[in-house]
């Protein structure tokens, strides 16, 4: 185990590059999905499994990953996670005919899961305290980052030398993720390496859910992925024409930039459940406000903002609320598996909502969803209160 009274600086930083390279196995396929009819001529609708069956997986087995990771070894886990997913990336590189090209994409959501559950429970551990603030917001800016290099880089590589130009390069960066943490990482325990049952998994999945410690973030992260993703997704109709495309690109920019700025500075003077419940608290009103202005973008800036505090904040308090790694890659392996159902539902329950009622029925489900996430910490936070001290720190 690291020393806890300093941060392993090289380590953190080459965990996030690595969490890159797992978010990329999302926008490698997003960014270039208007490509994918050249290859695959009358696919139709199937061709978004191409994107969406990654995410099925952990929606599926994202808590299994969580008591898998912490059986095998994180060091372990990240090295199958970015050696078997460089492979996958190489053979999609030849852009095979979409029935084989599916299967690989949900192999390849098994890996996406080992590194989204491994990475950020091995940056709580070879952060010192006093940083884990920062190495965990830094961390829950991955996807945001990821998308956005992929979108300014790889998406000219494709239009240049095709999309399988792109995954081959995806497949490269996490080849060299692996040999750049190989080094750096703590070595596993020998007691490691055991599959656990399938008794054991439903034993530590209801483990999971019912402890106000080890279930907080997951339950949290369900409603702002439910929320960030479909209000992205659905609001640009209502933004003015000749702001719209320029807001939309913001948006995600300012809500990293509020994670990193703003909530690290709150994670120094108060525990991260409260930053949580304070984006929660803040993205209401962000919401609030687009009913009575609607398609304002300065307030739709403001909420992402908002949203942003809840994003980092809430990889700050796995460890915060957790002392025990195993306890902590469970936890991650609940985000995971939250974060997928919410990105699955919030979409279509909202698009149905604005079909009943148009921008009302977007943006009312949309305050209600918010209100619950911060309820939820709070709820959490009284259950955990008789007990404080019991399984990790109060908050």
């Amino acid at each position: 185990m690291p020393n806890d009274d300093r941060t392993h600086w090289a380590a953190v930083l080459a965990l996030w590059l690595a969490g890159l390279g797992a978010a990329a196995q999302y926008g490698k396929v997003a960014v270039v999905y208007d490509m994918l009819p050249a290859y695959y001529p009358g696919a139709g609708a199937t061709l978004g499994w191409a994107v969406s069956l990654v995410g099925v997986v952990g929606l599926v087995l994202g808590v299994v990953a969580g008591v898998v990771v912490a059986r095998v070894g994180l060091k372990r886990a990240m090295a199958v996670g970015l050696l078997g997913g460089a492979v996958l990336s190489a053979l999609q590189a030849f852009m095979p005919p979409l029935w084989l090209l599916l299967p690989l994409r949900v192999v390849e959501g098994a890996f996406h899961l080992a590194l989204v559950v491994a990475a950020p429970t091995l940056i709580s551990q070879l952060s010192a305290q006093r940083h884990r603030g920062f190495t965990l917001t830094l961390w829950g800016t991955f996807f945001g980052v990821a998308f956005a290099l992929v979108a300014a880089f790889g998406v000219p590589l494709a239009q240049a030398q095709g999309i399988g130009a792109l995954f081959f390069a995806h497949g490269i960066w996490l080849a060299l993720c692996a040999l750049l943490l190989a080094p750096l990482l703590p070595g596993d325990n020998r007691s490691d390496g055991a599959l656990p049952s399938l008794g054991e998994v439903t034993r530590q999945a209801a483990r999971l859910y019912r402890s106000p410690w080890i279930g907080a973030a997951a339950w949290g992260w369900l409603f702002y992925t439910f929320s960030f993703v479909s209000l992205l997704t659905l609001i640009p109709p209502y933004i003015p024409g000749a702001l719209r495309t320029a807001t939309l690109a913001a948006m995600p920019l300012v809500s990293i930039a509020s994670s990193m700025v703003i909530g690290v500075a709150l994670l120094r003077v108060m525990p991260a459940v409260r930053v949580v419940e304070l984006g929660f608290i803040a993205a209401v009103l962000g919401v609030l406000a687009l009913l009575a202005l609607p398609g304002n973008p300065v307030v739709c800036l403001v909420t992402a903002a908002a949203l942003g505090l809840v994003q980092g904040a809430s990889f700050a308090a796995v460890p915060e609320l957790n002392d025990a790694p195993t306890d902590r890659a469970l936890a991650n392996g609940g985000m995971a598996q939250m974060g997928n159902l919410g990105n699955t539902i919030g979409v279509p329950i909202l698009a149905a909502g604005i079909a009943v009622a148009g921008y009302p029925g977007l943006l009312v489900p949309l305050a209600v969803a918010l209100c619950l996430g911060g309820l939820t910490h709070f709820a959490l936070g009284l259950l955990r209160r008789p007990r404080a001290g019991a399984s990790g720190p109060a908050a």
